[in-house]
């Protein structure tokens, strides 16, 4: 459907999905693989798909629009764009919000990343999402995956990714997975352990490194590790001012009694 302004819109309200607004003159038609990651837990997801932009270098291919999403505008070296946007290349594509929406959009954004996905002619989509980690500290955590058919799942064993056996995924990826498994669509999630704390770039590059074993995509580690030791030692560093100026003990309250005895 072409708007008044020239551009293409790929809304389709019946399947509750939001609208995905092209640039003129762009190709819907991109084909290979799609990524998709949105401002979750420990920011995995958007991170991910930040760097495989960035290090692809991607052109923007459109903006997904609705009167419900807040009125901003995301500056980038000068240029101010809408939160939520896809990406192309060649045989590769990104779906990518840099806000965090509350959980009652999960549904209409899932289904909009179906919709790109089934009009855009991709073979598989891939899915980057956090999972939060027990233990809390700076350290490198763990990898797991979930395919929605039995093509995808093989795929995972082949590459050593531990699958989750059972469980609940919740949220955008949740609902793709699940639409993946009804309709047979060739749908993977990557769930890096991450600290929610912080964005996690650490995670990010475990997902992202398990993009490139999957789909043989060249994309270049060394500039998100590199972002990963600079939040950790930005973090190391306010947890350390933050031990510093905590309040000592006073002892003067000490009356000698037994702390457990009531």
């Amino acid at each position: 459907m072409r708007r008044k302004d020239g551009g293409l819109t790929m809304e389709d309200q019946s399947g509750g999905a939001y609208a995905l607004v092209l640039h003129e003159g762009a190709d819907p038609k991109t084909g290979g693989i799609a990524i998709c990651g949105f401002s979750t837990v420990g920011m995995v997801g958007v991170i991910a798909a930040s760097h495989v932009i960035s290090s692809l270098g991607l052109s923007h291919l459109g903006t997904v629009l609705n009167t419900k999403f807040p009125a901003i505008a995301l500056v980038h070296d000068e240029i101010p764009k809408h939160p939520v946007r896809v990406y192309q290349g060649n045989d590769v594509g990104v779906f990518t919000s840099e806000i965090q929406f509350p959980a009652e959009h999960d549904v209409e954004f899932a289904n909009t990343v179906l919709e790109w996905y089934t009009k855009g002619g991709f073979e598989r989509l891939i899915i980057v999402d956090g999972l939060v980690r027990q233990d809390q500290g700076i350290s490198d955590g763990g990898l797991y995956g979930i395919g929605a058919t039995k093509e995808a799942r093989e795929r995972l064993s082949e590459h050593d990714i531990e699958k989750i056996q059972q469980g609940v995924v919740a949220g955008i990826a949740g609902h793709l997975l699940s639409e993946g498994d009804r309709r047979g669509l060739d749908i993977t999630a990557l769930l890096a352990e991450c600290n929610p704390m912080y964005p996690d770039a650490r995670a990010a590059a475990l997902a992202v490194e398990a993009i490139t074993d999957l789909t043989g995509l060249d994309i270049t580690l060394s500039t998100l590790i590199e972002d990963a030791r600079r939040i950790e030692e930005s973090v190391q560093e306010v947890l350390q001012k933050a031990q510093t100026m905590l309040p000592a003990p006073d002892e003067s309250i000490d009356d000698g009694m037994d702390p457990m005895v009531g």
